[in-house]
């Protein structure tokens, strides 16, 4: 069965795209620690990081460093935070958040909840 992030890949699940090329797709996360939250998925649906080829790998990490310097060029923050926590969705994706402080990776906080229209808006933020 597809996972949640081969459905968005594959157009059956909107998203909001911030950067996409053949192997990778960077979109908004819609449940965000933080405003501006990206995830970079993997169009190969492998669950688990570690078992990716480490061309694959390295060509992701590659990848992600290009989403973060848009994100880091757009968003006004320290830097722009990455983990890979692999627990939710059995899919390879690496998380982008923008950081002013450590609290801000900490996956145990609640959510944002935000509009569509906050959504809508971070997304014109960071693809114009």
């Amino acid at each position: 069965m597809p996972s949640i992030f081969s459905k968005i890949i594959n157009g059956e699940i909107p998203s909001f795209r911030v950067l996409e090329d053949e192997e990778f797709l960077a979109i908004l996360d819609i449940n965000p620690l933080v405003i501006g939250h990206v995830l970079v998925i993997s169009k190969i649906e492998i669950d688990y990081v570690f078992d990716l080829d480490d061309d694959v790998l390295g060509r992701m990490i590659l990848f992600s460093k290009k989403v973060a310097s848009l994100m880091n060029s757009k968003i006004d923050c320290e830097k722009i935070g990455l983990s890979i926590i692999g627990l939710e969705v059995p899919h390879v994706h690496i998380h982008l958040v923008p950081i002013c402080s450590a609290d801000d990776l900490n996956f145990t906080r609640p959510k944002l909840k935000l509009s569509m229209e906050q959504l809508q808006e971070t997304h014109r933020l960071l693809t114009e």
